[in-house]
């Protein structure tokens, strides 16, 4: 079955960095548009990022642009979101999701099969 399992969380003082990383199996990876999401508590599950199967193609939430990069390694079946001059703000379980549809890379929910059970990030002020 497919299984996303994401690492890389933690906590973290404001101005720092993380790294995220998502472990992919049990699909054919390069077939997949791959994105992030994040969800704090009380509110809606939210778009980050997005890359498209082959990664040229990427996409960002406004809150997010100039500071986070994603990328992906196709021989690894991994994908990574980069996270820099993090905020109190970007708190968050964060979730790693396949969206299997050809085309640019999704930002809505809907568009995605498969989800990571998340990795939590905090952020102090």
């Amino acid at each position: 079955q497919v299984q996303l399992v994401e690492s890389g969380g933690g906590l973290v003082q404001a101005g720092g960095s993380l790294r995220l990383s998502c472990a992919a199996s049990g699909l054919t990876f390069s077939a997949y548009n791959m994105g992030w999401f994040r969800q704090a508590p009380g509110k809606e599950r939210e778009f980050v990022a997005a890359i498209s199967w082959g990664g040229g193609s990427t996409s960002y939430a406004t809150s997010v642009k100039g500071r986070c990069t994603i990328s992906r390694d196709n021989a690894k079946n991994t994908v990574s979101l980069q996270m820099n001059s993090l905020k109190p703000e970007d708190t968050a379980v964060y979730y790693c999701a396949a969206d299997p549809r050809a085309g640019l890379p999704a930002t809505t929910t809907s568009a995605y099969d498969y989800w990571g059970q998340g990795t939590q990030v905090n952020v102090s002020s």
